[in-house]
């Protein structure tokens, strides 16, 4: 099963696989989301939702339809629970797609749900350098931070992902936390 799965990957890459969308794509793609950064910081929570959401999207086309349906399958491995099988699908996107960020942010997700923190973190790493305003990316990184009981580094992590997304679910809570417990053995 795993050896055909691979092969399929394979197969759909090969097959399918279409250039990457072309520079003026890009550069609109470019501008739209600079202006939905821009009007994230100003917005309110629930507007906040709303353009997070269209960033993501963004994010998510690769410009191939084959790269697209290959974190498709991941994504839907992941939820499933299927962690193997995500992060076959997910590999074989990374080895076809080096420079789509959201491929590795992907993986990384599965590498940390298979309890595999080192991977996870070479994964994000790679997101933040494709992708340095990848809010989601930057929670990430600062929950492994948070696990494996680095407080002071995963509330800079998190503190610099508020600083892209003010309204990032669940991180203005674990920033309070850590400020308070980095405070406590700083005394």
């Amino acid at each position: 099963m795993k050896l055909r799965l691979r092969i399929l990957n394979l197969v759909v890459a090969a097959v399918l696989a279409l250039p990457l969308c072309d520079a003026a794509a890009r550069a609109a793609g470019a501008e739209d989301l600079d202006r939905l950064f821009f009007d994230l910081q100003g917005a309110d929570r629930a507007e906040a939702r709303r353009i997070a959401d269209d960033i993501e999207r963004i994010w998510s086309r690769s410009g191939s339809a084959a790269m697209d349906l290959l974190l498709e399958r991941g994504n839907a491995a992941l939820e499933q629970g299927e962690i193997t099988e995500a992060i076959d699908h997910l590999t074989a996107l990374t080895d076809h797609a080096p420079d789509f960020a959201e491929g590795w942010n992907a993986r990384a997700l599965a590498y940390f749900h298979a309890g595999r923190t080192g991977p996870a973190i070479a994964d994000l790493q790679r997101v933040l350098a494709l992708n340095p305003r990848h809010f989601g990316a930057l929670a990430g990184f600062g929950a492994i931070l948070e696990t494996i009981d680095r407080p002071a580094q995963a509330l800079e992590v998190y503190r610099a992902a508020l600083a892209i997304h003010p309204h990032l679910d669940g991180i203005e809570d674990a920033v309070k936390r850590l400020e308070a417990k980095v405070a406590g053995q700083e005394i």
